[in-house]
């Protein structure tokens, strides 16, 4: 016993080490258990792979499985479990029917907690109502507030005129399909007008909406330069 509890330290230590010889550091909290991870799984493979960043560039990706403030709860207590002193934490989550002072509430705890560690910024990747309507700013500029199931529906008949049959949550392919069949570049664009539109407003007012794009523009900057045309405009 008391050698596999030192085994298991010392594997601890070894990925603390890890971490630390990391420059850019990003923890990604989902709400989803596989259609947000799966979707920022694709960063993170590309970015792994690229040479020029990939010594550089940590990306940890925690499915929660749980709902709005939840989720920057359970980052707190990965940060403090972890010891983490540096880098950006992401929460990825959606509002759906949820109560509209807890989805605007993870924002006001998010600006608390960054007063607090200026080495360790939390930031909100939400959507309004759900992730889908991220994914389909990638075909269309759309500003119709309208149920998850609406949204849904769209990327149906997007994929289905693709040819890649129905839009189906936990895609594994997801990330590929909408940077190769789609446009990131638009997505931005069209996402940030949203949120332009909607200055002043609290995320629960900004229906439809997503700030997704946030979290997509820090991660495309180490992408290998092919895949990163796909998203960043060429100077």
């Amino acid at each position: 016993m008391p050698k596999k509890a030192g085994m298991e330290s010392w594997k601890k230590k070894r990925r603390q080490e890890y971490m630390e010889m990391k420059e850019y550091r990003y923890y990604i909290f989902c709400e989803g258990q596989q259609t947000e991870p799966r979707y920022f799984e694709g960063f993170k493979k590309l970015i792994e792979d690229n040479p020029v960043y990939r010594d550089m560039v940590l990306i940890e990706i925690e499915p929660c499985q749980a709902e709005t403030m939840r989720v920057i709860g359970m980052a707190e207590r990965y940060v403090k479990k972890n010891k983490i002193k540096k880098g950006q934490i992401w929460c990825v989550y959606d509002k759906d029917s949820f109560p509209a002072a807890d989805f605007n509430g993870v924002v006001h705890r998010a600006e608390q907690l960054n007063k607090e560690t200026p080495d360790l910024q939390y930031h909100t990747a939400w959507s309004n109502e759900c992730i889908e309507f991220w994914f389909l700013l990638h075909f269309a500029y759309y500003t119709s507030n309208n149920h998850r199931t609406e949204y849904i529906g769209f990327l149906n008949d997007k994929f289905a005129a693709l040819g890649l049959g129905k839009y189906q949550k936990n895609m594994k392919d997801i990330f590929e399909i909408l940077m190769t069949k789609g446009n990131p570049k638009l997505a931005i664009r069209y996402a940030k007008r949203i949120i332009k539109d909607g200055e002043g407003k609290t995320p629960t007012e900004i229906a439809p909406g997503t700030k997704v794009y946030e979290l997509v523009e820090e991660l495309a900057k180490y992408l290998p330069e092919e895949e990163k045309n796909s998203f960043v405009d060429s100077v």
